[in-house]
């Protein structure tokens, strides 16, 4: 069977256009663009770095070498990354009043310096830390990392990024959103997610069998896309959110 990219995408705008609650649920995929790797995969961090040092019990027994880790994936380089076209694309969809929440598994902020307000973030934020003494959070540029582990300013008790380490639970605050998300919306638009991380590959099921259509970009097959995916969009994801905003934003559509 022939795959034409341009009727495929026009369905899938066909469906955000009809939407009554639309749910965009991201993962790495969206902020390769912005030149942040995957953590898994064959370009993945895992591949450079020993996951181990995320791994909260090793943070709590060796903070300093945990830091150094920390410091060179998130903020030697993570920190200088900025938004990109699918960023930017879905913080105008929030705009326009066709979508209505993100759940996404990065924690790069990178969905909030595009613009979206309705970010649910699924593994916390590495742009603040967070005291584990008295629970103040810092914005990471306002604390020195010269000296590593960093400590805080109102304590001097030592400050971890705020976002899941391995042996973690996720916040309740997102994870209600997400369940909250599955439970109601019509469309289900899957970014840059290979569906490999639990428990947030749960997710996008539970909004399938709750009646959503899920859309999916992708540039390869992932997990979700035999088993649960209506429209398969294959390809980066800033090059199809954009011709999906061209349709979605200055073309007529019919069946609307």
């Amino acid at each position: 069977m022939s795959y034409n990219l341009e009727q495929v995408v026009h369905e899938a705008a066909i469906l955000l256009r009809n939407s009554k609650f639309t749910t965009a649920f991201t993962g790495a995929g969206i902020s390769v663009e912005s030149g942040i790797p995957p953590f898994r995969g064959e370009e993945g961090l895992w591949n450079k770095y020993d996951p181990r040092y995320l791994e909260i019990g090793f943070f709590l027994a060796q903070p300093e070498e945990s830091w150094k880790v920390i410091k060179q994936i998130f903020y030697d380089f993570f920190g200088e990354a900025t938004p990109n076209s699918a960023h930017l694309m879905l913080a105008k969809m929030e705009r326009e009043g066709m979508l209505h929440r993100i759940i996404t598994q990065n924690i790069d902020n990178l969905h909030q310096e595009a613009g979206s307000t309705q970010v649910y973030e699924f593994h916390g934020n590495s742009m603040k830390l967070v005291c584990l003494a008295c629970f103040r959070k810092s914005p990471y540029r306002e604390i020195s990392l010269e000296e590593l582990p960093p400590r805080c300013p109102d304590c001097q008790g030592l400050l971890k990024p705020d976002f899941v380490f391995f042996g973690e639970p996720i916040p309740q605050k997102p994870m209600i959103a997400a369940y909250d998300a599955a439970g109601k919306s019509d469309v289900f638009l899957i970014i840059g997610s290979t569906g490999e991380v639990m428990p947030a590959n749960q997710i996008p099921p539970m909004a399938k069998q709750n009646g959503a259509k899920i859309i999916e970009i992708n540039p390869q097959e992932s997990n979700y896309t035999n088993g649960i995916t209506d429209i398969f969009l294959k390809g980066k994801a800033g090059e199809l959110t954009s011709l999906l905003g061209e349709i979605l934003f200055s073309t007529p559509l019919q069946n609307d």
